[in-house]
């Protein structure tokens, strides 16, 4: 399990100041991705225009170049505005499978500071039912200070 309290100390110092969203994708991407062994795929997908999701900064395998909202669980994420927590992929209707390995998934909506959904983080796992609200919660937090303040 990622030891968020000080991720979000490690992220918040290695982002201070930076305003540009790739940047701080990428680098989130980056430490979430190397914090741990569950996260077999960490990336953001980012709202190009409306109802669609084009690739971002990712860490891990080739990611799907474009999610429209209507499809699979980034698109879910970013049409509700709501985490989603996959324990199994292959129970989502309409799961996108970019990946044949990726067997569970949380996916966070990313809102800027006037609370618009400008992307979705998206984490995959090669093991089942990987991620527990405890991740969601941290994750949001870690999302909402680096995006949102």
């Amino acid at each position: 399990m990622a030891d968020y309290a000080t991720l979000a100390k490690t992220i918040a110092a290695l982002t201070e100041g930076e305003t540009d969203t790739v940047a701080l994708m990428a680098t989130l991407a980056c430490e979430l991705h190397h914090a741990d062994d569950r996260f077999d795929w960490t990336g953001f997908y980012r709202v190009t225009a409306p109802g669609l999701l084009k690739i971002g900064p990712y860490q891990g395998g080739h990611g799907c170049l474009v999610i429209p909202f209507d499809k699979g669980v980034c698109g879910a994420a970013a049409r509700t505005g709501e985490v989603q927590l996959v324990p199994d992929v292959d129970a989502f209707p309409g799961h996108i499978a970019c990946a044949s390995s990726t067997r569970s998934e949380i996916v966070l909506p990313v809102r800027n500071a006037a609370g618009e959904i400008i992307a979705v983080l998206d984490i995959d796992s090669d093991q089942p039912d990987a991620f527990t609200e405890e991740d969601a919660t941290a994750l949001e937090a870690i999302l909402s200070a680096t995006f949102a303040s």
